[in-house]
């Protein structure tokens, strides 16, 4: 007769077996790093790849490099941003160029009039060198995709404006405002477009996206009662002004005189 206690335990034992094997098959099983091996692969200009890709490449880059290089005005003259205490002719060109042509948007826009452009002179990364001026020049001179800003200042700001640029003591760009230091270092004859500064007018100041943000140390523009982003590079503006002048002039107009 079968012994049916021993087979009943041995029947239990197979099935504990069984769920045991089950669970550890379900175990998530968790890797780890235990080696990195990598091989050097040498690339030469002749190494197909290097050849594919060149051949890719080579009409986009040509393209760039033709409009680059275009010929768009000439300048009679180097402008040099280091020659000059309180205004140098390539800041000159710089501001007066950003006034204007930013008024082709601001006034299409807002139905508006930009009265001031300041500039940071450190924002004037090269000079533009006697002779040909192509997009290249541009590029040189302004190589950061600083946009123009129109900043609403009261004429409180303007003269913390005027302030801040007889502490500075350096040539930053500066166009539609005239004024004169005295022998006490302080400003009088302040005119804006060729008027008296008025206190309690909104006058609209042109500047880079930088410096509205209060770099540079400018905080009157964070004191703006409206800010205006014309999405207009100030790179693209030099070029646009490139193509539409044939020889760019030498503008030594003084904004700022020292008694």
């Amino acid at each position: 007769m079968v012994n049916l206690k021993k087979y009943n335990d041995v029947f239990k034992l197979f099935v504990i077996f069984l769920t045991f094997f089950s669970l550890l098959s379900c175990r998530t099983t968790t890797l780890r790093l235990t080696r990195i091996e990598g091989k050097q692969l040498p690339i030469t200009e002749k190494a197909p790849q290097v050849i594919e890709i060149e051949n890719f490449i080579k009409p986009y880059r040509e393209h760039i490099i033709k409009d680059l290089d275009s010929i768009l005005a000439y300048s009679p003259e180097t402008l040099d941003k280091s020659i000059g205490k309180w205004q140098t002719t390539i800041g000159n060109l710089m501001a007066d160029v950003t006034l204007n042509r930013g008024n082709t948007v601001f006034t299409k826009r807002e139905n508006k009039k930009i009265d001031i452009c300041l500039l940071n002179q450190g924002g004037i990364r090269s000079t533009l060198p006697n002779g040909n001026v192509t997009s290249r020049t541009a590029f040189k001179i302004m190589p950061f995709e600083n946009s123009l800003v129109v900043v609403a200042l009261k004429g409180e700001q303007i003269n913390e404006i005027v302030d801040y640029l007889i502490t500075e003591k350096q040539p930053h760009p500066l166009s539609g405002m005239t004024f004169t230091i005295d022998k006490n270092n302080h400003a009088k004859n302040i005119l804006v477009q060729g008027n008296p500064l008025e206190k309690d007018k909104i006058y609209y100041v042109g500047t880079n996206d930088y410096l509205s943000n209060g770099g540079d140390n400018m905080s009157f523009f964070r004191k703006g009662i409206q800010t205006y982003d014309l999405d207009y590079k100030l790179r693209n503006i030099l070029i646009d002004y490139f193509k539409e002048i044939d020889t760019i002039p030498v503008i030594n107009g003084i904004r700022i005189t020292v008694e």
